[in-house]
């Protein structure tokens, strides 16, 4: 399969790689400078729980390119960026697998191909240009954006499982958007806001704020009717950092870069939604506003 991979810092690169082993598939990556020279030059070096070179195609032009699949991984801030770029070439349809909420939405509004939803639990970090690491084994879940089966999304499923990647294609998207944004809620902004790797949120003084933040936003999700409970969140979130727990998120990586953040697309979502549907979500409400302050304070806004 023609794959391109619209995107490509530690998780697109981790992605990319993997499915650009030999006798995969033929994949582009669309990454920016050095990293993408090094790649033409030198290849795609994998480290970490892989360790082997790849050559992927690498550009810095995002326009323009046809493949059979699109593979988004940018910053939910830069999906529309993206989504402009991507309606100038010719694709059968796009993935997201990003983290937050609503990029589904905005790719779908410009790009006039099925737009399949997914999440992506490995680990990856960006080591230098040229090298990704993979810093913790996941899996890629992927389906319709709005639930169900699809011969598509079974397709690529298939596809996916030709290469190292652990792939499931689900049927319940929504419920694991959800579920991922509950997780993502609990621990990303507290361990940027403090500097800390995911363990933190599993002791004081630290992991009841995270359990708040998770739980208020699973009370969003059952509001807007998805069917999510405070303890499965919960449970999750407390998994995920377990797992994880010498890891940093990619909203502590971000901080510690000086980078904007996806803070509006994970609480700061999760405030939007609850105000339109008149929940209550102080916790998620106050880290979004110190994660705004900060970027304020940093010129990223």
């Amino acid at each position: 399969m023609e794959i391109v991979v619209f995107g490509a810092g530690s998780l697109g690169s981790l992605v990319g790689g993997l499915l650009a082993q030999p006798g995969a598939h033929e994949v582009t990556l669309v990454a920016r400078d050095p990293h993408a020279s090094a790649v033409r030059t030198d290849g795609l070096q994998l480290a970490g729980e892989f360790s082997e070179t790849v050559a992927p195609a690498a550009v810095t032009d995002g326009t323009e390119l046809t493949a059979e699949l699109a593979v988004v991984t940018v910053k939910s801030f830069d999906t529309a960026a993206a989504a402009d770029a991507l309606s100038t070439g010719s694709f059968d349809a796009v993935l997201s697998l990003q983290n937050g909420m609503g990029n589904e939405a905005t790719l779908a509004g410009r790009l006039d191909v099925p737009v399949l939803a997914g999440t992506a639990t490995y680990g990856a970090l960006l080591r230098e240009p040229g090298v990704v690491e993979c810093t913790g084994l996941g899996e890629v879940i992927l389906g319709p954006r709005s639930g169900g089966s699809t011969p598509l999304a079974d397709r690529i499923g298939e596809a996916f499982a030709l290469s190292p990647l652990e792939t499931t294609v689900a049927s319940d998207m929504p419920t694991r958007l959800w579920r991922k944004l509950a997780v993502n809620a609990g621990i990303n902004p507290l361990t940027a806001l403090t500097g800390t790797k995911n363990e933190a949120v599993l002791a004081d003084p630290a992991t009841e704020l995270a359990r708040a933040a998770t739980r208020e936003t699973a009370h969003v999700a059952r509001a807007d009717g998805v069917s999510l409970s405070d303890e499965t969140a919960v449970e999750t979130m407390t998994r995920v950092a377990r797992r994880t727990a010498l890891n940093s998120s990619s909203m502590a990586q971000d901080v510690r870069a000086g980078r904007r953040t996806e803070i509006d697309a994970i609480n700061g979502y999760v405030v939007e939604r609850a105000d339109e549907l008149g929940v209550s979500v102080p916790t998620n409400r106050t880290l979004t506003a110190l994660l705004e302050t900060w970027e304020h304070g940093c010129g990223l806004r």
